[in-house]
């Protein structure tokens, strides 16, 4: 617990706020902020470092209360731990942004505790640390670390899409990576494969002696440079499959140009071509519905904005979920739930457009990208149409089932100009939608009629 002589040694006997700012060197030559309040918040001391930092006098801030120079963004934060920090009698700290008198937007670390010496709770001492600095560097290195993961997202999406398999090991030979290409060749998954000797994992042999070839990526290593696969070069696959390769190995090098690893790109070279295709389809497409997955929404959604900006055209994006699917599976099997889902995707594509995209986002939830529509009641049209087109019965194995769904919309630029944004008020609309049995129209609910039963 902090003492009020601790900071004010030279005031004999000041009682709570009793001459304060008269003569106090030890507090003015420190270079923290020292603030002294009374138990509502109002300032009694202030020393010059606090005083520079929010740019106000001494006489301006005596009989103001704290909070008053806490930057508006930052304030119901820091006032609701500090009632928190007030009523359990705990010591305060928070980092928040100050607003200066000259509008200069300050960071600052902020400690507050009760002044011992006094009635407890009655008067306080804040002290306030300028981290400006600290905070700019922190701000800059999430920022980095933000625009690194970005990098590695887009380039594992480009590994998983390319039509080639991708596999690399470190300096030591072991497994470190592999796109899922190379999964499908070689029949281990990619956790499986990690930390493996590559010669478990990339079993090659020649095609006429069954002998195992040279490792390609320790020829890479040893020679710093590209090396081909050895001709006849043979894959044998988990499940025991053989598989003609062809490709080439070459070495990973660190920023310092130091060799870290191998990496070995190959293909099936007697159906090279409908491999690739196949892998491409499977990098962006469901396996159950043949909708688009997650990652090619992404993509197509990205440039679809891109296209809406340049030609000021605007989009909608229906995000829809199929209420009570988890009931239908736990009471029919997995096996019927698979069958409605690719039902629904079927009749999905049926209500849209060409140029439009349907894709399965994960389990039972879908989203529809309407592009370049002419005013947003199109978008809700389409929803509309969805919902009549499955508001019939489906019999599954036997039994009768009506499908309900919730629809959420959300149209650009109406709603939100990112995707992130865009899909945000789709899914709340779409929650929305669950309770009231209704969509909304910018902002606004819009009844669409009642639900089938």
């Amino acid at each position: 617990m902090l003492r009020y002589r601790d900071f004010f040694p030279m005031v004999e006997d000041p009682g709570l706020g009793a001459g304060l700012n008269q003569g106090l060197p030890l507090s003015d030559s420190m270079p923290l902020g020292i603030l002294v309040t009374d138990r509502e918040g109002r300032c009694l001391y202030s020393n010059a470092a606090y005083q520079k930092l929010c740019g106000w006098t001494a006489e301006e801030l005596i009989g103001s209360y704290w909070s008053e120079t806490i930057h508006p963004e930052d304030y119901d934060r820091v006032l609701k731990h500090w009632d928190l920090a007030v009523q359990g009698r705990k010591p305060f700290l928070c980092e928040a942004r100050l607003k200066s008198s000259t509008g200069d937007v300050i960071w600052t670390r902020r400690n507050a505790a009760e002044l011992a010496d006094t009635m407890p709770g009655q008067g306080y001492v804040h002290t306030i640390e300028d981290i400006s600095t600290y905070k700019a560097h922190e701000i800059a290195r999430l920022a980095a670390e933000e625009q690194l993961f970005d990098e590695r997202e887009r380039a594992q999406v480009t590994l998983d899409s390319i039509g080639d398999a991708v596999l690399s090991t470190d300096i030591d030979g072991r497994v470190s990576y592999m796109n899922v290409v190379a999964e499908t060749l070689t029949g281990f998954s990619r956790e499986e494969a990690i930390g493996r000797p590559l010669s478990e994992v990339f079993n090659v042999v020649d095609a006429n002696t069954h002998k195992p070839t040279t490792d390609p990526a320790r020829r890479a290593i040893q020679s710093d440079s590209i090396v081909a696969l050895e001709a006849n070069a043979l894959l044998i696959a988990r499940d025991g499959l053989e598989l003609a390769i062809e490709d080439s190995a070459a070495p990973i090098h660190n920023r310092h140009g130091l060799i870290i690893g191998a990496v070995i790109v190959f293909h099936d070279a007697r159906f090279s071509r409908e491999t690739t295709a196949r892998m491409a389809y499977l990098a962006q497409h469901d396996a159950l519905t043949g909708l688009y997955n997650r990652s090619a929404f992404y993509d197509r959604f990205e440039q679809a904005l891109a296209l809406a900006r340049r030609h000021g055209k605007q989009m909608g994006l229906l995000f829809i979920d199929l209420d009570d699917f988890k009931e239908i599976n736990d009471a029919l099997g997995h096996d019927s739930g698979d069958i409605i889902l690719a039902a629904l995707a079927d009749k999905l594509r049926s209500c849209v457009r060409a140029t439009d995209t349907v894709s399965r986002y994960g389990g039972d939830e879908f989203v529809v990208l309407l592009s370049e529509i002419s005013q947003p009641d199109h978008a809700y049209a389409v929803a509309d149409k969805i919902r009549e087109s499955t508001a019939w019965p489906m019999v599954v194995e036997g039994h009768q089932i009506t499908l309900q769904l919730s629809i959420g919309v959300s149209v650009y630029p109406d709603n939100g100009e990112v995707a992130e944004d865009l899909l945000k008020q789709a899914d709340a609309s779409m929650y929305r939608v669950k309770t009231l049995n209704r969509i909304p129209l910018t902002g606004v609910l819009k009844p669409i009629g009642p639900s089938p039963v």
